[in-house]
């Protein structure tokens, strides 16, 4: 337990993570002293918290301690052998996780709105954010992506509601538990629950223990939003002690919805219930069957919490959206080049299914890096081989860090690719990303939409491309 009252500064370990600078940024916010370290800090996000002023060491050491700080929060990333972590545990400075932290300083009392599960968590998390401070609740918020509305991916708001994307992955050295855990979920939304994060779950059956425990947090009077089109979802709801509203694009849950019509302003979709008749007709800005999904479930959460339904149309309609989901970030020479964090198949396949809904009749390329801990391993091989059939074109980067695995464990994109052209499909298995720069430069074309997803910086590709791509087309020009 933290003694909030008798912490002023506090430092953080491992301050440059997505998650963890948002936190840095929060608690600056909230009126403490922040100071942080990590190795080789590197923008965008040292550049944020330098414009927050909050100092950043470059590297960790003991001294970076000094003078001591009333509370330390250590990063998942941080290793019990890390020289700063040493310190903190030889000297009895407090300590504590970035998910304890944050429930003790930040949530404390107020009704937190967790969104749980293996898929789009980030995008519903900063709907739901969006959707409440539309309506004018003003709600704290810490999400794992930037809300593009609010140009950040935290928020102080004002006492009532605070809104958290909730985790699975584990919170610390010294708490293998997940972090969702510690989120103290009144309201829950839970979006899917699949095989992921193969560095930290042994198999299904022990991501399900987790989200079991998750769903007990919930408290008899707080409210669950789950989707039941996934069936490892499905059988765990027996454990929650709430009545579970469920959502799904089949009819045979509490709700259900579909698209009547997708055009260049989003999709305009209905709500069922029950499969009868509709309890709402909208429209978002969003983009396929998965964001039909996360809009079900904000939508269903907010009538919940006593938001009227064209209150709830107000926020859909104004949201913009969150940075690296399906975000577009060039237009050069009338080729579209578009940024997602997909990388589990699942999510890469919804994804190009829904850049497919949006640009029809372009030709379509997917460029993919295999660079999570669970995507670099063979425990997806046999499933990647059937996401990419929406593509025209399929470009596979090398494995991410590729020599830290065996050979034997080790996912092969020449292996994804041969599948791919051996059903008709057109894929290459390119090992550098100057390789696949090259490639693009030289067949592109205008008209062509080009869908990049990594979860990381996939070797600077994302500036290298446009600045290619503009030389074709200043040369194309010049003719």
């Amino acid at each position: 337990m933290i003694d909030s009252a008798s912490v002023r500064h506090v430092h953080i370990l491992g301050i440059c993570g997505t998650a963890m600078g948002a936190f840095a940024g929060l608690l600056k916010a909230l009126g403490f002293q922040v100071t942080g370290s990590d190795s080789h800090p590197y923008p965008p996000m040292s550049t944020q918290l330098e414009r927050q002023g909050i100092p950043v060491f470059n590297g960790y050491s003991p001294t970076n301690l000094e003078p001591r700080p009333d509370l330390v929060v250590i990063g998942n990333v941080i290793r019990q052998d890390n020289p700063e972590a040493v310190e903190v545990l030889a000297k009895g400075i407090p300590y504590t996780s970035m998910p304890a932290a944050l429930a003790e300083l930040c949530i404390r009392d107020q009704h937190s709105l967790v969104v749980a599960g293996t898929h789009g968590k980030t995008t519903t998390s900063a709907l739901l954010a969006w959707c409440l401070h539309h309506a004018g609740y003003n709600p704290g918020f810490l999400i794992g992506g930037e809300l593009i509305n609010f140009g950040r991916n935290f928020g102080v708001g004002k006492p009532g509601f605070f809104v958290v994307e909730g985790d699975e992955y584990d919170t610390a050295f010294f708490d293998k538990g997940p972090k969702f855990l510690h989120y103290r979920p009144r309201s829950a939304i839970i979006t899917s629950v699949e095989f992921d994060h193969a560095d930290i779950y042994t198999d299904i059956r022990h991501v399900k223990s987790s989200f079991k425990q998750f769903l007990e947090l919930v408290p008899p009077d707080g409210r669950i939003i789950a989707c039941t089109d996934y069936e490892h979802l499905e059988s765990l709801l027996i454990y929650a002690k709430t009545k579970p509203i469920t959502y799904a694009l089949r009819a045979e849950s509490d709700y259900s919805g579909f698209i009547e019509e997708t055009g260049p302003e989003g999709m305009r979709f209905v709500i069922t219930r029950g499969g009868g008749g509709p309890i709402a007709n909208l429209h978002t800005p969003l983009y396929g069957k998965h964001n039909l999904l996360n809009v079900i479930a904000v939508t269903l959460l907010l009538r919940e919490l006593g938001l009227s339904v064209e209150t709830i149309q107000g926020g859909l309609a104004t949201f913009k959206g969150v940075k690296r989901r399906q975000e577009v970030f060039a237009e050069i020479n009338g080729i579209t080049l578009i940024d997602d964090f997909a990388h589990h198949p699942t999510a890469v396949q919804v994804t190009i299914d829904a850049v497919r809904a949006r640009y029809p009749g372009r030709r379509l390329w997917a460029v993919f890096e295999p660079r999570s801990n669970t995507t670099r391993r063979r425990v997806f091989q046999e499933r990647f081989n059937h996401v990419f059939g929406g593509a025209d074109k399929v470009l596979i980067a090398d494995v991410y860090k590729a020599d830290d695995l065996p050979e034997e464990e080790r996912f092969s994109p020449r292996e994804l690719a041969d599948t791919i052209n051996a059903c008709g499909g057109d894929a290459r298995a390119l090992s550098s990303v100057d390789e696949i720069i090259d490639t693009l430069f030289k067949e592109s074309q205008p008209g062509d939409v080009i869908l990049i997803m990594s979860n990381g910086g996939f070797g600077g590709l994302y500036k290298k491309l446009p600045a290619a791509l503009s030389v074709k087309a200043d040369s194309s020009e010049g003719r």
